[in-house]
């Protein structure tokens, strides 16, 4: 009767598959049982030989009788079994492996895509540890979205030089940068470009991702300074400019070296007099105030605020509106000690340019998704950031006009050519 094959359950082919290898392998025992039966009349050598004396009498070599010859033993025994299993284990195998290899196929497509999805994401942090870059990284880390209850892996890698250019260059270069490789910036990341240190850089090289918080900048000393306010500090560097050394990341036209920079021509005092030491980073440059190696830090209040728990330092200024909330809640603004210069800093991602249009859309949902939630506002209180969250275009238009409005006041400090 012709038509359609009918399909069989899983359980049904699977006992037909049992029925079918319990047959082989019975048919697989007579087999070599038979090989048995006669074999003395077809081989000349027989180990041990049990046959009475007057059956062996006439051979040339009767000694040959009960030598072991492991060529022949080999021949008879072995190869005539092997081959029938072979042949046997063929027929009856392949319509089982047939019947299952698509299975196997798909089975073997997960495995593959299960181990890409388990591959870290990579967090570049494009300075040394323990500075606000190093802090975004770490808060993302935190928040990103679970997949069925397993929290995201996230890695982060350290590329400091030139104060953000390695990195930069690394990921436009493509030498680094996959679909997920993200890579950190701040506010000082975009006037470095607006001032060319990038080189022949524009915006467009790389792909804007997030922006995850807000930030501002401030001044440090160590606890035991002499100084309990930025009034003090800048009457101080007046009468002796040379005396007191300050530890920025970058060296001049950095964001850290413009903020006293004009912190200083409010007060009627020229910068260029001024000792700068450029270090790597707010973590080198709190690490050089520990030691004494510089005696003040311009930096940003995120990573003030997460060296200030141990109290070896003290916030003579924030350079806010108004003062900021948690623990610099009692630090005075610059405005309110008589130096009206306020510098707010956007801490976010970027991605290799290179990466495609649907990784790029995936992680700018993924950021959607983890900035909407409770969690991330926790986390990013406790890094010390402020409320800021964009992604995508906007984030791109918004990452392009900044941009141009550094250029714009780097060329009328001179620091532009």
């Amino acid at each position: 009767m012709n038509g359609p094959t009918p399909k069989i359950s899983v359980q049904a082919a699977t006992v037909a598959d049992a029925n079918r290898s319990r047959t082989f392998a019975i048919a697989a025992a007579q087999h070599v049982a038979g090989l048995f039966r006669g074999t003395e009349s077809r081989m000349k050598v027989w180990p041990g030989s049990m046959r009475p004396q007057h059956q062996i009498k006439n051979n040339k070599n009767p000694t040959l009788e009960t030598q072991h010859d492991l060529v022949a033993y080999f021949r008879v025994f072995a190869v005539p079994p092997i081959q029938y299993l072979a042949q046997r284990l063929t027929a009856v195998m392949k319509p089982v492996l047939l019947r299952h290899l698509s299975s196997a196929c798909v089975f073997a497509t997960l495995f593959a895509l299960c181990a890409l999805s388990a591959q870290a994401t990579e967090c570049i942090v494009p300075a040394k540890p323990g500075g606000g870059m190093d802090g975004a990284c770490r808060m993302m880390r935190k928040v990103l979205p679970t997949k069925d209850g397993v929290a995201a892996a996230v890695k982060i890698s350290y590329l400091p030089g030139g104060i953000g250019a390695v990195a930069w260059s690394s990921v436009v270069s493509q030498r680094r940068g996959g679909p997920d490789t993200l890579v950190t910036f701040s506010g000082g990341s975009l006037l470095n470009l607006a001032q060319g240190k990038y080189g022949k850089a524009s915006v467009s090289d790389v792909r804007w991702l997030a922006g995850v918080g807000a930030d501002y900048g401030m001044i440090a000393v160590r606890s035991d300074a002499p100084y309990k306010n930025l009034r003090e500090l800048i009457d101080a560097m007046r009468k002796d400019p040379g005396k007191i050394t300050i530890g920025v990341s970058g060296t001049i036209g950095s964001q850290d070296w413009l903020k006293v920079a004009m912190i200083a021509r409010r007060a009627d005092v020229d910068p260029k007099n001024f000792r700068f030491v450029a270090l790597e980073g707010g973590g080198d440059s709190f690490t050089a105030l520990q030691a004494d190696h510089v005696q003040v830090v311009s930096g940003d209040a995120s990573e003030a605020a997460s060296y200030l728990k141990d109290g070896k330092f003290r916030v003579l200024a924030v350079l806010s509106e108004q003062r900021l909330p948690g623990v610099l809640a009692d630090v005075a603004t610059a405005r309110e000690q008589g130096f009206d210069v306020v510098w707010p800093i956007i801490r976010g991602f970027y991605m290799s340019a290179h990466v495609s249009e649907a990784d790029y859309r995936r992680w700018v949902a993924v950021f959607d998704q983890a900035m909407a939630s409770e969690e991330f506002k926790r986390q990013r209180a406790a890094s010390g950031l402020y409320p800021f969250a964009m992604t995508g275009a906007q984030l791109t238009d918004y990452v392009r006009k900044v941009v141009e409005q550094y250029r714009k006041q780097s060329q009328e400090l001179g620091l532009v050519r």
